[in-house]
């Protein structure tokens, strides 16, 4: 009866769109290993080598999406890049707003009714710091879409591998990391650098329970949820 039920259950579709970065790959990681996923697409800029057979990787340009991506229910945006990295403002913003704005369209006209995005610690549209006056503009963009459930992950500092991954290496998370280091659990949680692994099992946490509207989530509440 057990199987039974569990082949009559619903399919749950993913779309995963920045799956190259910390967050991204603990992520995918974490969908592919749960059986109850059984698909999980991968929207990247380039395939990667090192992710599960499972996960079926789209290769996509951002800044032009397919006309339709494949079918899903759920969706989580890991996009994301720094003003340096980007190399100008500009370029930050298409990254971090309109690739981000891009894909949560067409991952509700794929059928996505519960999104879950990472941002930033301090988002705020109306933040004097760029960085954060951007991540905040993009949080209220994507409150207008109309997802049933809306998850905002705001992590503090994060802490990983970016090296072993082939990133560029951050050095305003390195410099974070080495001051707080010795302070420990002195740190309040609401501050203190995360684990992108916490992160992401924060944001399926979160997008499962699925509340109805918008639930931003605090760094301090992803270190426990």
């Amino acid at each position: 009866m057990a199987a039974l039920l569990k082949s009559l259950a619903p399919t749950r579709r993913v779309l995963v769109a920045g799956g190259s970065g910390l967050i991204g790959r603990a992520l995918l990681a974490r969908l592919a290993a749960d059986p109850a996923q059984p698909e999980v697409h991968a929207l990247l800029r380039r395939k990667l080598p090192a992710l599960a057979a499972r996960v079926r990787q789209h290769e996509v340009d951002f800044a032009a999406l397919p006309g339709r991506l494949p079918a899903a229910n759920d969706a989580y945006c890991c996009l994301g890049t720094t003003i340096k990295v980007a190399g100008s403002e500009a370029a930050f913003r298409a990254v971090d707003f309109d690739a981000v704005l891009a894909f949560a369209r067409a991952a509700h006209t794929a059928g996505a009714r519960r999104f879950a995005v990472v941002s930033a610690l301090g988002a705020s549209k109306t933040s004097g710091v760029f960085y954060n006056r951007v991540k905040g503009e993009m949080e209220a963009a994507l409150a207008g879409i109309g997802f049933d459930s809306l998850v905002i992950a705001r992590p503090s500092l994060l802490v990983g591998d970016r090296a072993r991954l082939g990133q560029p290496v951050r050095a305003g998370e390195r410099i974070g990391l080495w001051l707080t280091a010795p302070f420990g659990a002195l740190v309040p949680k609401s501050v203190r650098p995360i684990q992108a692994e916490r992160v992401a099992a924060a944001m399926i946490a979160a997008l499962t329970q699925a509340r109805p509207g918008v639930r931003i989530v605090e760094s301090g509440e992803l270190q426990s949820l």
